[in-house]
């Protein structure tokens, strides 16, 4: 912890630093912001949703792979990061003005869902390769923890914000602030003056090859994505069907739906702050162990709750508090560890696996969710998620995760 002040007082890193901040917490705004207009503008069903949660997703599992080989050869990371934001704020001011003009419709927002989830994916593995030009290697431990722990924050952050603002604005009109975060982002990373690493010259197919067999030869990463693809799944299940189940079902307004989810932006600070001193106690690997039944583990809690409000709003408040600091614990640990690991000639090609393996099984977990929750209701489906996510665990406690006390070696 006591690299991060100097870190933050350089001004390349700063600029880029928080231009990732804002970008990421303009992602988990549209993350929230989009499905309440599908839901209160458009009274969207739940197969609807899990349609519109797939689209999101769909471009980590269509071109993540292809992605990380294309900027490991192209190069110009931080041309391709501000046209990113720039594109994602052209895309979703057309929301708000469709919506003013009484034209907007579902077909509209599925294909905002793809195009934004497409530049949103071409960012974070542009992203991955930049933070090698701006950090210097002995400072990567604590500069992935600035990063990743801007990017957890904004998971917890973000939807209630999100909520915040549909209460106060509608949903539709939310977006405009989504729109002015991501120019300010741009804006940012225009200042940031970092010397790239050189485009790589193997061909693509050898880019993607090379990726997926690092990790695979690689027990701990192996395990880390085999895990993170499961509770990926599991997560997206449950977060597909929960606005849904909590607005309807339990009753909350989108200003409780907002308050209940910006708490638990108290639970990732919290467990940003308390991440270091959890792993000096009990070593990187169980922390990293810790996070990943906390984060799941904790929402149980929602498809608990009965309908009454008040105890619904105080369970949905405590749910989202303890998995807050659970998914710090988890993802600002797992990424330290995939960072030690990864050599920088395979960052993006690795960045790229992770998107593609990883996120891109929120496709079918979203449209899982849609057949689930039309089948069997949504607190079962809830139930099903929670239970699966839990037991996503079980590739860490297989693979040497639980006896890594210290940051591992870097891996060839």
């Amino acid at each position: 912890m006591d690299r991060i002040p100097r870190l933050l007082q350089q001004v390349t890193f700063r600029r880029f630093w928080t231009a990732q901040t804002i970008s990421y917490l303009g992602d988990q705004v549209s993350t929230i912001a989009l499905p309440l207009t599908a839901v209160l503008a458009l009274n969207a069903s739940a197969a609807e949703m899990g349609f519109l949660g797939a689209l999101a997703s769909l471009p980590n599992l269509l071109f993540a792979l292809h992605v990380g080989g294309f900027v490991d050869r192209h190069g110009h990371l931080r041309r391709t990061m501000v046209w990113c934001d720039l594109g994602r704020a052209a895309v979703l001011v057309t929301v708000p003005i469709a919506y003013a003009l009484d034209a907007l419709t579902l077909s509209h927002l599925w294909v905002v869902a793809f195009a934004t989830g497409t530049l949103a994916m071409l960012f974070n593995v542009s992203s991955n390769s930049m933070f090698a030009a701006v950090v210097k290697r002995e400072d990567y431990v604590q500069g992935t923890s600035l990063t990743r722990g801007s990017f957890s924050f904004s998971w917890v952050a973000g939807p209630g914000l999100g909520g915040m603002l549909v209460q106060v604005l509608s949903a539709p009109l939310a977006l405009v602030a989504d729109v002015l975060s991501f120019l300010g982002s741009a804006f940012l990373l225009k200042t940031v003056d970092a010397e790239e690493p050189p485009p790589q010259k193997e061909r693509s197919g050898s880019h993607i090859k090379d990726g997926l067999r690092f990790v695979n030869r690689t027990p701990v990463l192996r395990a880390k994505f085999i895990g993170g693809g499961l509770l990926n799944f599991f997560y997206t299940v449950y977060f597909t069907l929960f606005l849904l189940f909590i607005a309807r079902e339990l009753k909350l307004t989108p200003g409780m739906i907002g308050v209940a989810l910006g708490l638990g932006a108290v639970g990732a600070l919290l467990g940003s702050f308390v991440t270091g001193r959890v792993t000096r106690r009990v070593g990187i690997g169980p922390t990293f162990l810790l996070g990943s039944l906390l984060f799941p583990g904790a929402l149980a809690l929602v498809p608990f709750a009965t309908d009454h409000t008040w105890v619904a709003f105080g369970l949905v408040v405590a749910a989202e508090l303890v998995s807050g600091m659970g998914l710090m614990l988890c993802d600002i640990a797992g990424s330290s560890i995939q960072q030690a690991l990864t050599p920088d000639r395979f960052r993006s090609r690795v960045q790229g696996a992770y998107l593609g393996l990883i996120n891109g099984v929120r496709t079918v977990g979203a449209l899982v969710a849609g057949g689930l929750g039309t089948l069997i209701g949504l607190r079962p489906a809830l139930w099903f998620a929670v239970i699966g996510g839990v037991l996503s665990c079980l590739p860490l406690l297989l693979a040497p995760v639980f006896r890594m006390r210290e940051l591992p070696e870097q891996a060839e």
